[in-house]
Formats: structure tokens, C-alpha cells, sequence
């Protein structure tokens, strides 16, 4: 959002700015009628008689004075019915008004002197309502502007590494701003809450300060703003009109430099509303001698004939500065920003607003309490008047007692006169008036007028004595909560309002701060100024939950009781922390460092921080496996071990050690799973869609699996490495491969005997067959041998037959 420059308080100093005598300037007569020659683009010159009157309005840059170019007339008429919207806006909070400015003459700052009954009566006043009001500011100031600064950041969006340095950035500039450079910043806030706490409704106007080359936050009384009493709020409201004063010499000033309208004004004539002059009364000043001009600057929408002709009637911003006697107007500006299609208004005003009433001013302390304040007063004066009567009575004497020295001066302690009695004793010439003691019942009263005051007020103290000491911390508590929480609505009230101020303020720094920072930050390039206030929010440092400290102890004691019982399931570190931040101690960083002050360092580092008992963090884009080696290692190390034995830290430095190991080795998981899909997985923590989430989750799945069965087939191999290398193991396979050895003989053996045995048995079937073969053989020549023997016989006989005469010859 961009805000204008010329919408805002003008700048003072303009005299060493723009090199212009002050002293000559209010006595010089600025000529307007004069000819002006202009010279044009293609060489030809133009002259002007009329002066800027001729000119077309829709020429005019969109952050001209557009008064400049309306004639007279038209302005005369704007600024009357201006004026006239501005009076019923007056008249429509007089109820308002009048509660405020008759509650301020029971605020008991001024001591009346009093001449009823008698002169030199009690005027004291009850002090409810100052007592309120005190408390309230004093509250409310160290809860919104502590000793470090009322500003801390929110990161928009996504959360990382180079945004939480940012937020780091922005933090510590904006209240090095506001503390140190807008010197004024923290005076104006104490004088805003006191109003605020009296009257109910405070303003505060923040701009751009051309003469300063900063921002501005300026306090406005209630009294000064001047809004429709039906509006709902500022920021929707159809007219603001902020009542500014200033000195001739200021308007001259403003006026040469054209940031008003160069008019005739005349004499100021005062103005002062019933507020500003009670205010006046109570404070011991006077208002005769104001000779200041009264300039009412309106922000309203408003339709203005030549300007927004061509329109569909549609009513936009503007901003008109009218002196109020004559009705002058002195400027006219758009209030939207120039590439803004809506033409949606700019916001300068913030409302601080104690408690929301039936229009649109809160109502403040004077509303609630005034009345109270008021008897209160009334009852206090009663009981001091009836005293001094008790302690100086008066009464009747005769007319012929008379002192010696001729006087009826009261007599001095210790002093004794002569005095001339007419007839009789003293005592029958006197008869003192039977004036009472001071009333027990008005006593009475007034201490519980008082009190519900205070309870009204929600400033009245708890019973401390009445609460057991062993009560448990929920009951204490619930007390605290019950007799804070009227205030810690209203706490939170302003904690809004401040954040819709620091979004201003934001804005304005994002848009015309350097691009550096004016000094060296702690993280990051001076030159990332204007990017910072890009991506962080600023909200104040007050907590909208927890009106005071005590409140927030109480509820820290509780956690902490909490975390006794698991304190597994919490954070101990960062809760203490908290804890003495609440408590307001400086540097709870180093007091109790979390990891989230960490930054990345070196696996020795890291080893000599968990030693000394420092908390360590891995980081996402470290080297996880050497970092898990070097701890490991570390670990192992038998002079570290024996160190570490003897420490009686023991537990919780190994508890440490193995904590950030296995958090490297959850990322590392994650990088491996990261190789698997072959693309980078989302930033832990960041919120993913439900499809989304369904997708990767299936992904995922598979991813792991192969990435499990991979890690098995490893851990079963540098298993098998690992048993290869120990000696009771090759032993052992030793013996074993000696038992398959004779194993293996023994099979062997029993194989060759099969086989000698088959060899055995093939020749003793060979034999057989071949003794077979033999017989068979031996019966075939023996027969063959019968047969023929049988028939060589056979043969032998035919021969003998055949020749048997030569058998005989």
C-alpha cells in the first residue's frame, strides 16, 4: 500500500529545505495574474493569462492539489457543506462529550479552593478515577512497550531458513526505530493510553514525514477527531475530520510550497471545543491567548463537480483541507491509490478504543466510574468538614463575655486567656452547636463506593491472605483469570489496535525506507531492507491472551507442573526459556539456548558442545554420513568414553550424542528416499494437499520398500564381512571345512567301495557267465565229440561192410 506523501501533517523546517527566507516570505506579495509562457514540444509557446484557474483538471498529476483547479465558487460551496457535516458530526456526540467533560472535574488533579459552607471547606477529591486511570497507563505500558521494544514479527507464509533471519531483521530495525530513532514514538503512546483510559476512544495519525525523511505516529485527543456517531469504525467510516491548529507562519509556509492553496486568510479567530477547555481548566492554562488558525482536514467520500463527472455518481476519497472562520479551502487530494481499481480509501487513523459504547466512541473510565468518583468525593468532603466541626466546634455565647484582649479569635493550643463574665460561670454564658463526630455509616459507605469503583474499574487487588499457600496452581489461577479478565479485554483492544498502527507503520517503511539497513545487521546484507519488510509481519510484542505478568507466570507454573509428571512429551529448554522471558530477564538466549539458535557447524564442534552440555542440531543439507561417522567415532574413542564415564553428566551427554545421530540418520533416510523417487521431497513440515499427500504417500511406499530390500541384501553381506574377519569364526570354519573334508573323504570312500563292490559283482556275473559260456562250451565238444566218435563208428562199420572179401582175400 502506498502512501501519499501530500496527504499528511505538513512538513515543518521547509525553510532549510527549500532554501526560502521565512521572514521575507511572510511579507512578500506573490503576483498571480502575471502572463505565463510555455513552451511546448513541437516549438510552439503557449501563454497563459489566467493563471492555473485555465487549466484542465484532467491534466492534473493524480497527486496534485486539485483545489487549484476549481474556481472559487465551487470551493465556497464544497467547503460550506463540509463544514456543515462536520457540525451535526460535533452535535450527534455531545452526549458523549458532556459525560467526558463534567468526569473531568472529578479527576482531582487541581485542589479547589471552596468558599460553602465556609470558606477553606475540604475540596479533595476521591481518587478512583485518577487511581484507575494511573493503573491502567502503567499496565499497559509495560505490557506494550517493554524495555526492548513493542514490536515483534510473524513470518508470511512459508517458514524458512532465510525468512526467520529476515523476521530477526525486521524485528530488531523496527523497534531500533521506534525507540530510538522516532524519539517522540514512546512520549505520544504514555499520553494515548491515559486519554485512552479517561475518555475511552484515542487516535493516532501515521504518515510520512517529509521534513523528517521518516515515519510519524502521532497522538490525536478524542476531542480532535470528529467521526459520524453511528459509524461502526474508522476504517469504513464516511467522514474523519482531524481539527488541526497551526500559526500563520506555518500556513505562509505551506503555502509557498504548494502544498496548500495560495489564499488570502485574514486573522485566526479561536476555536475551542468544551473538552479542550475543561482540559484547559484542570491543567491551571489559558486558552485567551491562542492566536492559531483552525484547519479542519476531512476524509471523506464525496462526488466533486469537474472531477468526477464522468462517474456513475459514485462517491471517492478525497481529502480537504478548509480553514474553518473563513471556510477557505486550502487543499483538495485524491485518498486512494493511483493504481487502485476500486479506488478503496487510504487509512492514516487508528482507533484505540477502551470499551466499545453504543455509537462510535468507547467509553472510558470517566463513563464507567465517574459517578462513583463523584460520591465518593462528595462523601470524603462530608467527612472531613464533619471532623474539622468536631475538633473547631462553634456555638453561641452571651453578648456581655467578652475577652480581656478584645478579640474573638480562636484560641491558640496551649494558650490561655482573661476574659470579663457578665453573671454566672463560663460555661452558662457558652453553648457549643452539638456537632456529631465524623459518621461511622458514611465511613462505610464511602469505603464500599470506593471499592466497587475499583472492582468496576477492574483495578481492585485480590485477597491474597485469603488463598491457601498449598492451592494448586489451577485454582490460583482461575482467581487470576476471574479478577483480570474485564482488563485483558481491554488489553487485547489495544493489542489490536496497535497491530492495525504497525501494519501503518510497515507499510510506510516498506515503501519509502532505504534499501539498507543504516548499520550492520547480525544476519544477513544491509541491503535487504525493503525485501525483509516484504515477507515478515510485524504485530506487537504484547500477548492478547495474558494481560500481566503475573497471569502469565501463573500459566508457565502450571505448564512446568505439567511437565514433571512427562517431561519426555516436552520441550524443557524452550519452556524455561519462555519462562524467563516472561519473568523480563535480558539475554534469555544465552541463558537457556534451544536449537532453534543453533547454526550449522562441524561434527567437532558439535562433539565439544554436547560435552560442555550445549544442545546440538543437524541440519537437512548437511553430509549426514560423516557427520554419524565422526560422532561415532567420537563415541568409541576410549580416552573420550573413560572422560565421559567419570562425568556426572554421563547419561544425558550420550543421550545427546545419540539423539543427533539418529536425527542425521532420519535425514539421511530422507535423502536415500530422495535417490529412490529421483526428485526432492517437500520441506519438512510443510502442509501438503490431500490428493497430493495420497500420491506421494504411494510413491513413497514403493521407494521404501527397494530401498529396504537394498539396506538387506547390505546388511547381509557386511555381515557375512564382518563374521569373515573374526577369528573364532574362521576357526570354526576351519573345523567345518575339516568335517566336510572327512565327510567328503568318507563319501568318497564309500563310493569306491560301492563301486569295488560293483566291480566285484560284475566280474563274479562275468565269471558265472563265462563259466556258463565254458560248460556250454565243454557239453557242446563232448557231444560234438560223441557225436563223432559215433559216427566215425558208424562210419567204421559201413566200411567193414562194404569190403568184406577183402577181408578175406
Amino acid at each position: 500500500m502506498a502512501i501519499e506523501r501530500s496527504v499528511y501533517q505538513a512538513p515543518q523546517g521547509l525553510e532549510e529545505n527549500m532554501g526560502l527566507d521565512v521572514d521575507a516570505m511572510v511579507e512578500m506579495d506573490i503576483a498571480t495574474d502575471a502572463p505565463i509562457e510555455i513552451e511546448l514540444e513541437d516549438g510552439s509557446v503557449e501563454i497563459n493569462f489566467g493563471g492555473m484557474e485555465d487549466e484542465d483538471v484532467e491534466s492534473a498529476p493524480f497527486d496534485a492539489n486539485l483545489a487549484e483547479y476549481l474556481d472559487d465558487a465551487q470551493l465556497q460551496e464544497l467547503s460550506n457543506d463540509l463544514i456543515e457535516y462536520v457540525s451535526a458530526d460535533i452535535t450527534s456526540r455531545k452526549d458523549w462529550s458532556d459525560t467526558f467533560t463534567k468526569g473531568l472535574e472529578v479527576l482531582g488533579f487541581k485542589y479547589e479552593d471552596r468558599s460553602e459552607p465556609w470558606p477553606n471547606a475540604c475540596g479533595v477529591y476521591s481518587t478512583v478515577l485518577a487511581e484507575a486511570a494511573i493503573r491502567f497507563q502503567a499496565e499497559s505500558m509495560s505490557e506494550t512497550f517493554p524495555a526492548a521494544g513493542p514490536v515483534k514479527t510473524k513470518i508470511i507464509g512459508e517458514v524458512t531458513r532465510e525468512k526467520e533471519d529476515a523476521a530477526l531483521r525486521v524485528k530488531a530495525d523496527m523497534n531500533y526505530e521506534l525507540t530510538e530513532v522516532m524519539t517522540e514514538y514512546r512520549p505520544e503512546h504514555e499520553r494515548l493510553l491515559y486519554t485512552l483510559g479517561l475518555a475511552g476512544s484515542a487516535f493516532k495519525k501515521v504518515y510520512f514525514d517529509p521534513n523528517l525523511g521518516r515515519q510519524a505516529a502521532i497522538f490525536i485527543p478524542p476531542e480532535d477527531v470528529i467521526v459520524p456517531y453511528g459509524a461502526s469504525n474508522i476504517e469504513t467510516a464516511e467522514r474523519v475530520t482531524h481539527i488541526m491548529r497551526k500559526t500563520k507562519n506555518d500556513l505562509k509556509k505551506l503555502q509557498a510550497s504548494g502544498f496548500y492553496l495560495d489564499a488570502e486568510l485574514g486573522d485566526p479567530e479561536p476555536y475551542r471545543t468544551d473538552i479542550e477547555e475543561k482540559k484547559a481548566e484542570e491543567n491551571g492554562a489559558s486558552l485567551n491567548f491562542d492566536d492559531r488558525y483552525t484547519i479542519f482536514e476531512v476524509h471523506a467520500d464525496i462526488i466533486i463537480d469537474g472531477i468526477d463527472d464522468d462517474e456513475d455518481d459514485i462517491a471517492k476519497p478525497y481529502v480537504v483541507t478548509i480553514e474553518r472562520s473563513r471556510g477557505t479551502v486550502l487543499s483538495i487530494r485524491r485518498n486512494w491509490n493511483e493504481d487502485d481499481p476500486l479506488t478503496l480509501k487510504r487509512q492514516h487513523f487508528v482507533h484505540y478504543n477502551y470499551v466499545p459504547g453504543f455509537g462510535f466512541y468507547g467509553l472510558g473510565l470517566i463513563h464507567i466510574i465517574g459517578g462513583y468518583a463523584k460520591a465518593g468525593t462528595s462523601l470524603i468532603r462530608q467527612l472531613v468538614d464533619a471532623g474539622t466541626l468536631s475538633n473547631l466546634p462553634g456555638g453561641l455565647k452571651s453578648r456581655g463575655l467578652r475577652m480581656n484582649k478584645g478579640t474573638d479569635d480562636p484560641i491558640m493550643p496551649g494558650e490561655f486567656r482573661d476574659v470579663d463574665v457578665p453573671s454566672g460561670s463560663i460555661r452558662e454564658n457558652i453553648m457549643p452547636l452539638p456537632y456529631k463526630e465524623p459518621s461511622q455509616t458514611l465511613l462505610a459507605l464511602l469505603n464500599q463506593i470506593t471499592e466497587e469503583g475499583r472492582r468496576l474499574g477492574a483495578i481492585s487487588d485480590m485477597n491474597i491472605s485469603d488463598m491457601s499457600a498449598n492451592a494448586p496452581v489451577g485454582t490460583t489461577l482461575a482467581l487470576l483469570e476471574r479478577t483480570l479478565k474485564p482488563m485483558a479485554a481491554v488489553q487485547s483492544r489495544v493489542h489490536y489496535s496497535m497491530k492495525q498502527e504497525f501494519k501503518l507503520l510497515r507499510a510506510i517503511i516498506a515503501e519509502y525506507a532505504p534499501e539498507e539497513y543504516t548499520y550492520v545487521p547480525d544476519r544477513g546484507e544491509p541491503r535487504a531492507k525493503q525485501a525483509d519488510y516484504a515477507v515478515v509481519e510485524v504485530i506487537p510484542v504484547s500477548d492478547p491472551n495474558s494481560s500481566t505478568m503475573a497471569q502469565r507466570v501463573v500459566q508457565y507454573q502450571a505448564v512446568l507442573q505439567m511437565a514433571q509428571s512427562a517431561p519426555q512429551i516436552y520441550d524443557l529448554p524452550q519452556l524455561h526459556r519462555q519462562m524467563i522471558e516472561v519473568l523480563g530477564v535480558k539475554n534469555a538466549d544465552k541463558l537457556v539456548p534451544t536449537t532453534e539458535d543453533i547454526k550449522p557447524s562441524d561434527p567437532v564442534s558439535e562433539n565439544m558442545d554436547a560435552m560442555v552440555g550445549k544442545p546440538i542440531k543437524a541440519f537437512i543439507y548437511q553430509d549426514h554420513k560423516a557427520h554419524m561417522t565422526a560422532h561415532q567415532a567420537f563415541m568409541q574413542d576410549p580416552q573420550i568414553a573413560a572422560a565421559i564415564g567419570q562425568n556426572p553428566a554421563a547419561q544425558r551427554i550420550m543421550g545427546s550424542l545419540q539423539a543427533h545421530i539418529a536425527e542425521h540418520m532420519a535425514f539421511e533416510y530422507r535423502s536415500q528416499i530422495e535417490k529412490k523417487l529421483g526428485v526432492p521431497l517437500a520441506a519438512p513440515g510443510e502442509e501438503l494437499s490431500e490428493n497430493a499427500e495420497k500420491l506421494l504417500s504411494q510413491v513413497i511406499a514403493d521407494a521404501a520398500i527397494q530401498n529396504t530390500q537394498q539396506k538387506q541384501a547390505e546388511a547381509a553381506q557386511q555381515a557375512a564381512q564382518q563374521q569373515a574377519q573374526d577369528p573364532l569364526f574362521q576357526m570354526q570354519q576351519k573345523e567345518l571345512q575339516i568335517k566336510e573334508a572327512e565327510q567328503q573323504r568318507k563319501v568318497q570312500k564309500d563310493q569306491a567301495d560301492t563301486q569295488i563292490a560293483a566291480a566285484k559283482l560284475q566280474l563274479e556275473e562275468q565269471k558265472a557267465k563265462n563259466n556258463a559260456v565254458l560248460e556250454a562250451t565243454r557239453i557242446a565238444s563232448q557231444t560234438n565229440q560223441a557225436n563223432a566218435k559215433q559216427d566215425l563208428e558208424e562210419a567204421k562199420a559201413i566200411l567193414n561192410v562194404a569190403s568184406p572179401g577183402s577181408k578175406r582175400g
